[in-house]
């Protein structure tokens, strides 16, 4: 079938280096600013907590 034919295929989408690189210095100071905050303190420790609960219950 050709790619024409088939809308929900697409393909793969090159991001340039540089584009990534700015990207995470803008995004990074923000990320660190959540989990530093009580919110994010919180939902760290609840996703450490699922993740030890699926270590336990797959050995």
């Amino acid at each position: 079938m050709s790619k024409k034919n088939n809308p929900g295929k697409t393909e793969s989408m090159q991001i340039p280096d540089y584009a990534i690189e700015r990207m995470a210095r803008c995004l990074l100071p923000m990320i660190q600013r959540y989990y530093e905050s009580e919110e994010g303190q919180k939902e760290l420790r609840q996703w450490e907590a699922q993740r030890q609960a699926k270590e336990v219950r797959h050995g």
